[in-house]
């Protein structure tokens, strides 16, 4: 596997897997603080305005 960061090999029984050392795993936390990387929200349709519903009684 590659380093998200900076693309070196890394074995996977490096101690700061997935990434190759201690500045790349310090690094990758400085984006997540900075909002370089976001998660973002499954897109949801908006939700329809109730129908209006007038029953017979209403009209009289």
């Amino acid at each position: 596997m590659k380093c998200p960061i900076c693309r070196k090999e890394v074995a996977r029984d490096n101690p700061d897997f997935p990434f190759c050392c201690e500045r790349c795993r310090i690094l990758d936390l400085g984006n997540w603080a900075s909002g370089k990387y976001v998660v973002s929200s499954p897109l949801s349709q908006p939700e329809p305005a109730p129908a209006e519903t007038r029953s017979e009684q209403d009209e009289d």
